[in-house]
């Protein structure tokens, strides 16, 4: 790990989060050193190192490394600890397809249930286009599908999706792709608008092409970060 990655709190340059850090802040900032490489695969995350750079207890950080343990970025065994698994592009992108599937059956029973009431999402919309940080913006961003996956009074559906573990994914996805609040707010429009116009099938068609565009863009950034220095 590079040198400034375990910096003390009161080292200059260090990293420090409230103390009231919630456990999705610590995976995010776990999730985007994992991304980008300053964790490499096989590097140890050692929750007392990491509490005190971040300023937090070991309670936060014990939770974040067990939900990327489940999302298969992180590795824990027996008296040896957690640390970094190397992860495929193939691995990356390939629940992208799935939740594409899934939500495009979501929005077209939507269509017929909230019968072109979409105030909630155009709410969601708004929030997201004004959060103030990426936690937030990610916050909004999932409830705005939840609502949908939900709308389609599809049971089954609904527990298939929440096994996805779409919050982190889209965090994954919103450190990965480099958009902006704004931009991945406006990218959620055309679903709205064929909700709000009652059009099934083009609800469904919409919102899965919107799952499918941030795989392909999950995709490119991960080729562009393998590839070779020029």
């Amino acid at each position: 790990m590079r040198q400034d990655a375990h910096r003390k709190p009161s080292e200059p340059g260090a990293l420090r989060i409230g103390r009231t850090v919630l456990r999705d802040q610590v995976k995010a900032v776990l999730l985007d050193r994992i991304l980008s490489g300053q964790y490499p695969p096989g590097e140890r995350l050692v929750e007392t190192r990491i509490a005190q750079e971040l300023g937090t207890s070991q309670a936060p950080v014990r939770e974040a490394l067990r939900e990327l343990e489940l999302l298969r970025f992180v590795e824990s065994a027996p008296f040896r600890g957690s640390w970094v698994r190397e992860v495929s592009d193939e691995e990356l992108v390939e629940v992208y397809p799935i939740r594409a599937a899934l939500e495009e059956v979501a929005a077209r029973e939507a269509a017929k249930t909230l019968g072109g009431d979409v105030a909630a999402l155009e709410d969601e919309v708004r929030a997201m286009a004004a959060a103030s940080d990426m936690q937030e913006q990610v916050e909004h961003d999932v409830r705005f599908h939840r609502l949908i996956v939900e709308a389609s009074g599809n049971a089954r559906l609904i527990e298939i999706w929440n096994s996805l573990q779409v919050e982190a994914r889209t965090t994954i996805t919103a450190l990965r792709t480099g958009l902006d609040a704004k931009e991945i707010a406006e990218l959620h429009a055309p679903i709205v608008e064929a909700l709000r116009r009652k059009n099934a099938k083009a609800a469904g068609r919409e919102v899965r092409n919107h799952v499918e565009k941030f795989g392909r863009l999950m995709a490119e950034a991960r080729r562009r970060q393998s590839a070779p220095p020029a």
